[in-house]
């Protein structure tokens, strides 16, 4: 392992943190994102047996992701002022108290719409909660040489427990009754609780300056993306990907289940497993692609699949012969998804100073994120009023209309900036 360049003979250099932290927090993503995969398969289908409506069901989606947009900002001071394992483990307690509410509910037959909606906002919250911390975490978790293997690891761990496994077992779980699928998902918020507590080490943040007020705080961190052309296009290719992403989410359920392609509950839980399936083999292909064509060639992966994720269902008639090719697209949009992730965070986490990251993420993801629950809401709307296919044309059309700025702006030269030193001159080694 080398040392700092400005070291002195003699003068210890502190090792970098243990690998055991990265498995910890490996381990409460794969759980807490299954316990998600679960809750997005259960609310939505506990909405399609309150209501026939594609938009209300898509208000479960509104709900999940409205957070991004009205949230974001305030939390991501939080996140820098705080100490950001403590406020993660708090997310995990209120996802696991807003499961009991709806599932006592579920035991009296009293639940409602305004309920699940209701729940669906509370775990919205949790997740920009403990998807803020999480991102600003890992530079405490490991050197800078081993950022892109542990966010390959992280995002492979998102897309295997979110879509590859949360989703099926969601759909099994919810086939065999909502109530075992939402005790199993409290259960499983506990575990990542749990391993949170295991973490070694001081995640506090001791910011460069003193604490000013929160609006203060909060420009620093739109100030910083604004004045950076890559990241401030990042975030806008993010925003128009993102919202066709939510726009497949909202209406999928609908589509898939109470629509043209006629699935029952584990069906669609299988055909979510598709953008899993393609996510794992995304983790995989990053590293080989980056270094076949370069980070910005793998990034452009995700606009092409998402186009086809979008584009496929707005192109077919909507048979039930038709969803392997719902489920093939699907498959395409994973792969380069990840690749886009894997990327943008070793970006994002080079080039941003760790006491800014929680607002930078923030503000980067209002943007970004914030789309969700606009692109849900349209998404409903448009499916309701025209049908399907206008719907998912609509945002594939919209996807195509990313592909000039991202040429423009995403150059070779700019994404190398991630593959500089660390800031302060060491080249981290091996733990």
């Amino acid at each position: 392992m080398s040392g700092d360049s400005s070291a002195t003979a003699g003068t210890r250099v502190a090792p970098p943190p243990p690998r055991r932290n990265e498995w910890l927090l490996i381990g409460f993503t794969g759980t807490t994102n299954t316990a998600d995969a679960v809750m997005r398969v259960a609310l939505p289908l506990l909405a399609t047996r309150l209501t026939g409506s594609p938009a209300l069901v898509a208000g479960v989606v509104i709900m999940l992701t409205l957070p991004w947009l009205v949230t974001a900002l305030h939390v991501g001071v939080y996140v820098d002022r705080m100490n950001r394992r403590s406020l993660m483990v708090g997310a995990e307690f209120a996802r696991m108290a807003s499961i009991a509410v709806i599932a006592v509910a579920v035991a009296a037959d009293l639940v409602t719409l305004p309920l699940v909606y209701a729940v669906a906002l509370v775990l919205g919250v949790a997740e920009v909660v403990a998807q803020l911390a999480a991102a600003a975490i890992i530079p405490s978790v490991a050197p800078k040489i081993r950022w892109q293997s542990l966010n390959a690891r992280l995002t492979a761990t998102e897309y295997v427990t979110f879509s590859f496994v949360g989703a099926p077992i969601g759909g099994l779980l919810v086939a065999a009754g909502f109530g075992l699928a939402l005790g199993a998902t409290g259960a499983v918020y506990l575990a990542g609780a749990v391993l949170l507590t295991m973490l070694a080490g001081d995640f506090a943040v001791r910011p460069s300056t003193g604490r000013r007020p929160a609006a203060a705080e909060i420009r620093d961190g739109l100030r910083f993306l604004w004045r950076h052309r890559l990241l401030r296009t990042m975030a806008a290719l993010i925003a128009g990907m993102a919202g066709c992403w939510a726009a497949w989410y909202a209406i999928i359920p609908a589509y898939a289940v109470g629509g043209p392609l006629r699935l029952t509950a584990s069906q669609y839980g299988f055909l979510l497993t598709s953008l899993g399936a393609g996510g794992v083999l995304g983790t995989v292909l990053v590293g080989p692609v980056n270094r076949l064509i370069g980070r910005r060639w793998a990034m452009f992966a995700d606009i092409v699949g998402t186009v086809l994720m979008v584009g496929v269902p707005a192109m077919l008639p909507g048979r039930p012969d038709s969803a392997w090719l719902v489920g093939a697209a699907a498959f395409v949009a994973g792969t380069g998804g990840t690749m886009w992730t894997v990327n943008s965070r070793v970006i994002s986490q080079s080039v941003v100073p760790n006491e800014l990251l929680g607002r930078f993420n923030a503000a980067s993801r209002l943007i970004s994120w914030g789309m969700l629950p606009v692109a849900a809401a349209v998404a409903g709307g448009l499916a309701q009023l025209f049908g399907y296919r206008v719907a998912f044309g609509f945002f594939a059309v919209l996807c195509l209309l990313l592909i000039h700025p991202f040429l423009r702006v995403v150059t070779s030269a700019a994404v190398g900036e991630a593959d500089r030193p660390a800031r302060n001159g060491a080249e981290e080694g091996d733990a």
